[in-house]
């Protein structure tokens, strides 16, 4: 089964790239994400009641980490592939092969980095979740998409060069004291204790820079600005969701072998995720203010929440574990309902300029409404998802004494409500300016039913977690706390 889930997106894409029709090429993108979650969600049962899948000598195998990350990018992917078919009919002047294609073959090296128990694996899945990526950036064909994709590209290309080096330092604290060396994560794991500490301790900082820059945490989230302000809607929430999750999972790997190695070395971890995890909410919050382009401010935004998550690990304990791999749910389904909301603006006005956007709540009432409930969202306010998972994380701040982390970690939140809700409400309130041109955009039930779903989602885990998904991720909190 581990194959399967990797090799059907695999075929889709190649379906997909086949298929004749500009205009019904599209509709390949639900049918493939409903066959990959039904997929998942047999895997996730059959995992329950059998065991963890594996594959390959163990180089796949499918552990509670990666059953909450798997199981959050299909359901991300299905909701996105809804949208896709109405966004690319409003784009039809514009061939759609390259795109549906390569959002599967991203589906499937996301697929992979989730499975990989494989160090190098792992490495081979990030850096082809880039270049599988960096073609749908590069989806509107003018001077700063293709800006915004050479920048992604060469950004990533050196943060994935740290990575393989760390990975190698990793297989060398290994062989450093006379152990056989290996990539094989469950190795690793099961001899930490007998790792070269000095070795691991590079290992950790090279990893730590190299899948960091894939998520996007400052200072190494400089790409990120240009292709979520360049890339459609759809790209920039499978970017802001699955990539950047599966580069968080990557650190977690990693954490988890520091753990397993001492207390000593994983204080470090924990000790630069909360220096890092701050940082990037302090950059965030400089780059929020008063900003002009609300499609950058959703990708400053991200950079926020990313260190959030770090934030959460560098806590540590398993109520803060628990906080953070919920955050990245919420934070994943809520940059659903804030892209595709912000697409369909874009459309309508046919700018991403707060000089040229007002009074998007008049010209698409749907869209503008469900973006301020998304700022809203995204901000922490009650009852959406991220309230919880936030509110989780400070009180184990709290609990385990990190006061300083924790009142910095307030004041940002309260410095980036005030700078994204000035540029949320430019765009919402207000009337449309009379000169600007209409493009005819509207709410329509393609556009609106995904962020609707979007939404539900982060609604029902601001208000109600079920017990399988709570089971899950109590399990997951248990292999890093």
């Amino acid at each position: 089964m581990a194959y399967l889930l990797i090799l059907l997106p695999l075929a889709m894409a190649a379906l997909t790239f086949a298929a004749p029709s500009n205009r019904w090429r599209p509709w390949l993108l639900p049918v493939g994400g409903a066959a990959h979650l039904v997929l998942v969600a047999a895997a996730l049962v059959r995992s329950a009641e059998v065991g963890p899948i594996t594959a390959w000598d163990g180089w796949l195998l499918l552990d509670a980490l990666g059953k909450l990350v798997l199981g959050f990018i299909s359901v991300l992917f299905f909701l996105c592939s809804l949208y896709a078919p109405s966004y690319l009919a409003y784009r039809s002047e514009r061939s759609n092969r390259v795109i549906c294609t390569t959002l599967f073959v991203g589906l499937a090296m996301m697929t992979l980095a989730t499975l990989a128990h494989h160090l190098g694996l792992m490495w081979v899945a990030m850096e082809a979740t880039t270049l599988a990526s960096a073609p749908s950036i590069y989806f509107n064909h003018n001077a700063r998409s293709l800006e915004a994709t050479w920048k992604y590209l060469l950004i990533g290309s050196v943060g994935i060069a740290l990575a393989l080096l760390g990975s190698l330092f990793l297989a060398y604290s290994a062989l450093k004291n006379g152990l056989e060396s290996t990539l094989l994560f469950d190795q690793l794991v099961r001899d930490a204790d007998q790792l070269s500490v000095p070795w691991l301790h590079a290992a950790f900082v090279l990893l730590f820079i190299g899948y960091g820059t894939k998520m996007g945490l400052a200072p190494m989230h400089t790409w990120k600005p240009d292709a979520y302000g360049e890339a459609p809607g759809v790209v920039g929430t499978l970017l802001a969701g699955g990539v950047t999750s599966c580069a968080f999972l990557a650190i977690l790997r990693v954490y988890q072998i520091c753990r397993a190695n001492s207390e000593a070395e994983a204080q470090f971890a924990r000790e630069v995720m909360i220096v890092m995890g701050l940082l990037s909410m302090a950059i965030a919050a400089v780059f929020m203010v008063r900003q002009r382009d609300f499609k950058r401010m959703l990708a400053y935004s991200s950079v926020e929440h990313m260190g959030i998550l770090v934030l959460g690990i560098g806590i540590g304990g398993r109520v803060a574990v628990y906080g953070a791999l919920l955050h990245l749910l919420n934070n994943g389904f809520t940059k659903g309902v804030l892209f595709l909301s912000a697409g369909n603006i874009h459309r309508a006005f046919g700018s991403k300029l707060t000089d040229h956007v007002s009074g998007a709540i008049h010209r698409v009432p749907f869209s503008g409404a469900m973006f301020l409930a998304g700022f809203l969202a995204i901000t922490g306010s009650p009852p959406f998802g991220p309230f919880v998972s936030e509110f989780t994380i400070i009180s184990a701040a709290i609990e385990r004494g990190q006061f300083i982390a924790g009142g910095l970690f307030l004041l940002l939140l309260g410095i980036i409500f005030i700078g994204m809700g000035s540029t949320v409400l430019a765009v919402v309130q207000g009337n449309p300016a009379e000169q600007l041109e209409t493009t005819g955009f509207r709410d329509r039930i393609g556009t609106s039913l995904p962020i609707l779903l979007f939404m539900a989602l982060v609604l029902l885990l601001g208000l109600y977690i079920p017990p399988p998904l709570d089971a899950l991720l109590n399990e997951a909190a248990e292999l890093l706390r």
